[in-house]
Protein backbone atom coordinates (compact mmCIF):
# COMPACT_ATOMS: atom_id res chain seq x y z
CA UNK A 1 0.00 0.00 0.00
CA UNK A 2 2.72 2.39 0.95
CA UNK A 3 4.96 1.41 -2.29
CA UNK A 4 1.29 2.46 -4.18
CA UNK A 5 0.84 5.20 -3.05
CA UNK A 6 4.48 7.13 -3.23
CA UNK A 7 3.89 5.85 -6.59
CA UNK A 8 0.64 7.43 -7.53
CA UNK A 9 2.25 10.60 -5.54
CA UNK A 10 5.61 10.41 -7.91
CA UNK A 11 3.38 10.01 -11.22
CA UNK A 12 1.19 12.72 -10.12
CA UNK A 13 4.09 15.21 -9.49
CA UNK A 14 5.95 14.02 -12.96
CA UNK A 15 2.48 14.83 -14.70
CA UNK A 16 2.48 18.50 -13.18
CA UNK A 17 5.92 19.04 -13.91
CA UNK A 18 5.91 18.19 -17.30
CA UNK A 19 2.50 20.32 -17.66
CA UNK A 20 4.79 23.29 -16.58
CA UNK A 21 6.98 22.70 -18.72
CA UNK A 22 4.74 22.23 -21.54
CA UNK A 23 3.09 25.48 -20.91
CA UNK A 24 6.25 27.42 -20.57
CA UNK A 25 7.44 26.08 -24.03
CA UNK A 26 3.81 26.16 -26.16
CA UNK A 27 1.95 28.51 -23.96
CA UNK A 28 -1.38 27.33 -21.90
CA UNK A 29 -3.68 27.43 -25.37
CA UNK A 30 -0.99 24.90 -27.00
CA UNK A 31 -0.88 22.38 -24.02
CA UNK A 32 -2.86 19.79 -24.70
CA UNK A 33 -2.77 16.47 -22.58
CA UNK A 34 -1.59 14.81 -25.43
CA UNK A 35 1.36 17.07 -25.25
CA UNK A 36 1.42 16.92 -21.51
CA UNK A 37 1.58 13.08 -21.71
CA UNK A 38 4.24 12.52 -23.91
CA UNK A 39 6.47 14.72 -21.94
CA UNK A 40 5.95 12.99 -19.29
CA UNK A 41 6.85 9.50 -21.18
CA UNK A 42 3.68 8.63 -20.29
CA UNK A 43 1.70 6.10 -22.48
CA UNK A 44 -1.69 8.21 -22.94
CA UNK A 45 -3.72 10.71 -21.78
CA UNK A 46 -5.38 8.85 -19.44
CA UNK A 47 -2.65 8.55 -16.49
CA UNK A 48 -3.64 12.39 -16.47
CA UNK A 49 -7.24 11.64 -16.16
CA UNK A 50 -6.96 9.09 -13.79
CA UNK A 51 -4.72 11.61 -11.64
CA UNK A 52 -6.41 14.76 -12.13
CA UNK A 53 -10.40 15.64 -12.80
CA UNK A 54 -9.80 17.82 -15.84
CA UNK A 55 -7.47 20.79 -17.25
CA UNK A 56 -8.30 23.32 -14.69
CA UNK A 57 -7.40 20.51 -11.86
CA UNK A 58 -4.42 20.08 -13.80
CA UNK A 59 -3.69 23.96 -13.94
CA UNK A 60 -4.87 24.40 -10.28
CA UNK A 61 -1.74 22.09 -9.26
CA UNK A 62 0.34 23.32 -11.37
CA UNK A 63 -0.10 26.88 -9.82
CA UNK A 64 0.36 24.96 -6.72
CA UNK A 65 3.76 23.78 -7.29
CA UNK A 66 4.71 26.98 -9.07
CA UNK A 67 4.05 28.72 -5.85
CA UNK A 68 6.05 26.28 -3.35
CA UNK A 69 8.71 26.66 -5.91
CA UNK A 70 8.75 30.58 -6.03
CA UNK A 71 8.11 30.63 -2.10
CA UNK A 72 11.39 28.52 -1.54
CA UNK A 73 13.41 30.68 -3.90
CA UNK A 74 12.47 34.17 -2.75
CA UNK A 75 11.58 33.60 1.09
CA UNK A 76 14.84 32.97 2.39
CA UNK A 77 16.38 36.23 0.44
CA UNK A 78 13.47 37.83 2.38
CA UNK A 79 13.67 37.09 6.37
CA UNK A 80 17.34 37.86 5.78
CA UNK A 81 17.12 41.04 5.34
CA UNK A 82 16.33 42.97 8.81
CA UNK A 83 14.53 45.94 8.49
CA UNK A 84 11.48 47.67 6.05
CA UNK A 85 13.69 48.43 3.40
CA UNK A 86 16.04 45.59 3.40
CA UNK A 87 13.00 43.32 3.16
CA UNK A 88 11.52 46.05 0.03
CA UNK A 89 15.08 45.47 -1.64
CA UNK A 90 15.22 41.39 -0.83
CA UNK A 91 11.75 40.94 -2.52
CA UNK A 92 12.23 43.23 -5.85
CA UNK A 93 16.05 40.96 -6.14
CA UNK A 94 14.76 38.13 -5.69
CA UNK A 95 11.77 37.90 -7.55
CA UNK A 96 13.86 39.43 -10.52
CA UNK A 97 16.16 36.17 -9.85
CA UNK A 98 13.48 34.16 -10.05
CA UNK A 99 13.15 34.48 -13.78
CA UNK A 100 16.95 33.23 -13.78
CA UNK A 101 16.94 30.50 -11.43
CA UNK A 102 13.00 29.11 -13.13
CA UNK A 103 12.26 30.75 -16.09
CA UNK A 104 9.99 28.01 -16.72
CA UNK A 105 8.14 28.01 -13.56
CA UNK A 106 7.86 32.05 -14.29
CA UNK A 107 6.74 31.50 -17.65
CA UNK A 108 3.75 29.08 -17.10
CA UNK A 109 2.66 30.94 -14.27
CA UNK A 110 2.21 34.22 -15.86
CA UNK A 111 0.22 32.67 -19.03
CA UNK A 112 -1.51 30.46 -16.56
CA UNK A 113 -2.71 33.42 -14.66
CA UNK A 114 -3.04 35.68 -17.59
CA UNK A 115 -4.73 32.79 -20.20
CA UNK A 116 -6.61 30.20 -17.82
CA UNK A 117 -8.61 32.56 -15.35
CA UNK A 118 -6.36 30.31 -12.62
CA UNK A 119 -6.22 31.79 -9.14
CA UNK A 120 -3.03 32.20 -7.25
CA UNK A 121 -3.18 32.90 -3.59
CA UNK A 122 0.68 33.76 -4.12
CA UNK A 123 -0.03 36.60 -7.11
CA UNK A 124 -2.98 37.63 -5.96
CA UNK A 125 -1.93 38.83 -2.51
CA UNK A 126 0.73 40.46 -3.21
CA UNK A 127 -0.85 43.82 -3.58
CA UNK A 128 -1.93 43.72 0.14
CA UNK A 129 1.31 42.53 1.44
CA UNK A 130 3.28 45.21 -0.35
CA UNK A 131 0.62 47.70 0.99
CA UNK A 132 0.75 46.70 4.77
CA UNK A 133 4.59 46.49 4.78
CA UNK A 134 4.61 50.24 3.22
CA UNK A 135 1.80 50.76 5.81
CA UNK A 136 3.89 49.37 8.81
CA UNK A 137 7.21 50.72 7.37
CA UNK A 138 5.29 54.70 7.25
CA UNK A 139 4.61 53.26 11.71
CA UNK A 140 8.15 52.96 12.20
CA UNK A 141 8.98 56.00 10.15
CA UNK A 142 11.13 54.48 7.56
CA UNK A 143 9.04 55.04 4.63
CA UNK A 144 7.77 58.41 4.24
CA UNK A 145 4.00 59.56 3.73
CA UNK A 146 2.36 58.40 0.44
CA UNK A 147 -1.10 56.54 -0.28
CA UNK A 148 -0.07 53.27 0.27
CA UNK A 149 -3.09 51.63 -1.73
CA UNK A 150 -1.75 53.69 -4.80
CA UNK A 151 1.92 53.02 -3.98
CA UNK A 152 1.49 48.89 -3.68
CA UNK A 153 -0.13 49.45 -7.13
CA UNK A 154 2.45 50.83 -8.56
CA UNK A 155 5.10 48.91 -6.99
CA UNK A 156 3.18 45.77 -8.43
CA UNK A 157 2.85 46.71 -11.47
CA UNK A 158 6.03 47.92 -12.19
CA UNK A 159 7.62 44.69 -10.78
CA UNK A 160 5.55 42.35 -13.03
CA UNK A 161 6.21 44.42 -16.35
CA UNK A 162 9.98 43.96 -15.47
CA UNK A 163 9.47 40.43 -14.72
CA UNK A 164 7.53 39.32 -18.25
CA UNK A 165 10.16 41.68 -20.18
CA UNK A 166 13.20 39.27 -18.35
CA UNK A 167 10.81 36.69 -18.92
CA UNK A 168 10.74 36.91 -22.75
CA UNK A 169 14.22 38.35 -23.24
CA UNK A 170 15.99 35.71 -21.03
CA UNK A 171 19.13 37.84 -19.24
CA UNK A 172 22.26 36.41 -18.38
CA UNK A 173 22.30 35.80 -14.15
CA UNK A 174 24.66 38.86 -14.17
CA UNK A 175 22.28 41.00 -15.98
CA UNK A 176 19.53 39.72 -14.06
CA UNK A 177 20.75 40.78 -10.89
CA UNK A 178 21.88 44.28 -12.30
CA UNK A 179 18.25 45.06 -13.30
CA UNK A 180 16.95 43.72 -9.83
CA UNK A 181 19.13 46.60 -8.15
CA UNK A 182 18.51 49.08 -10.32
CA UNK A 183 14.06 48.19 -9.37
CA UNK A 184 14.91 48.20 -5.97
CA UNK A 185 17.04 51.34 -5.80
CA UNK A 186 14.20 52.76 -7.77
CA UNK A 187 11.48 51.76 -5.74
CA UNK A 188 13.61 53.05 -1.99
CA UNK A 189 14.55 56.12 -3.40
CA UNK A 190 10.65 56.32 -3.79
CA UNK A 191 9.41 55.47 -0.56
CA UNK A 192 12.02 56.00 1.96
CA UNK A 193 11.88 58.48 4.49
CA UNK A 194 15.82 59.05 4.39
CA UNK A 195 16.50 60.49 0.70
CA UNK A 196 19.60 58.17 0.84
CA UNK A 197 17.16 54.97 1.75
CA UNK A 198 19.95 54.57 4.27
CA UNK A 199 17.11 54.08 7.41
CA UNK A 200 16.60 50.40 8.66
Amino acid sequence: MRARTFTESGRRTQIVTAAIEVIAEVGYAKASFSRIAKHAGLSSTGMISYHFAGKDDLLAACVSEIEKVTGAFMQPYIDAAEGHIAQLRAYVESNIALVGEHPAEVRALIDIVKNAGSQSAAVNGRLAMVEEHLRTGQAAGVFRPLDTRTAAIAFISGLDSVVVTATAAAPEPTELARIGRELADLYVRATAADPEGESA
